[in-house]
């Protein structure tokens, strides 16, 4: 006759498993869609922008003389950002769709989303990079799981002072944490950017398959538009209100392991490249990738 466990005894297993699947962390709070005007402002070529639904969605427009884009009136230290994206449909090779953070001084941070067009029939690539003081190289390579030129779909970036989390419509695709010996973006603040350019000098197949301007305009539509940062000046060092917003709090200091068994799937079906694996580059593995579990 099997014995039962004791209350006591089921509730410290329990316990046990609640710690060891991350229980102090959690998911980021659903995005708040807002119109374009209440955070963001045209940048370059305001007639490729066109708005629509009172100024709750819009579109990009690139042709064989410019592309377009915009950027946020405020600048961000920390935040959860979040922005709906429906990417040019068809054949986009050479063009590039971005939505990306970035510091304006030379030895910049940025935290980047790129989504590289390709000929009819394959596949986007979405490439994430992040860049602290001026230097980048941290590139990786995924496609995705679905089409994002049939609809919209969330990417967000969550950004405290332990991690920074890419999100795929809350599925969290890559993770880069502030560990020692590995610098990480956290003293310059940054304005969140947006645009459809033309890069056929290296986006599809590294530069061999060149815009086919017979097919343009190319067009790629917005929405969404979420910020919920601690805006603080270009010049600011730290954030005012540390430790006092959701994503500050102990829940967003890590990954809880549904989130990591996910990012496990991406990296394990998806990924293309990853800088961490590239021993040609990097004879020796960076740092962060194992804290990061990018390996």
């Amino acid at each position: 006759m099997m014995k039962m466990a004791s209350p006591q005894l089921l509730s410290l297993c329990l316990g046990l498993l609640f710690l060891a699947s991350g229980a102090f962390a959690a998911a980021p709070r659903r995005p708040v869609s807002v119109p374009f005007s209440r955070n963001y402002k045209p940048t370059w070529a305001f007639d490729h922008i066109k708005y629509y639904n009172g100024g709750n969605d819009i579109t990009l427009m690139l042709d064989k003389y410019t592309g377009t884009g915009f950027q946020s009136k405020g600048s961000y230290l920390f935040g959860h950002f979040s922005m709906d994206i429906k990417m040019v449909p068809g054949d986009s090779a050479g063009t590039v769709t971005a939505f990306y953070l970035s510091s304006n001084n030379n030895e910049h941070d940025e935290i980047d989303f790129e989504f590289l067009g390709n000929r009819t029939g394959q596949p986007y690539i979405l490439q994430t990079n992040v860049f602290t003081g001026g230097t980048g190289n941290r590139e990786q390579r995924i496609f995705l799981w679905f089409d994002p030129t049939k609809d919209f779909h969330s990417y967000s970036v969550l950004w405290n002072l332990y991690q920074i989390v890419f999100f795929v419509d809350s599925v969290p695709i890559r993770v880069f944490k502030n560990v020692k010996g590995s610098k990480f973006p956290f003293n310059q603040p940054m304005k969140i950017y947006n645009s459809l350019w033309n890069a056929d000098d290296w986006a599809t197949r590294g530069g061999l398959e060149k815009t086919d301007w017979s097919k343009a305009p190319f067009i790629a539509a917005y929405k969404g538009f979420h910020i919920d940062g601690c805006e603080e000046s270009v010049t600011a060092k730290y954030c005012r209100t540390q430790g006092q917003k959701w994503w500050d709090q102990k829940a967003f200091q890590d990954l809880d392991g549904i989130q990591y068994r996910k990012l496990a799937d991406v990296r394990r079906r998806y990924t293309i490249y990853n800088y961490c694996t590239d021993r040609v580059r990097f004879p020796t593995m960076p740092i962060e990738c194992k804290i990061d579990r990018d390996v």
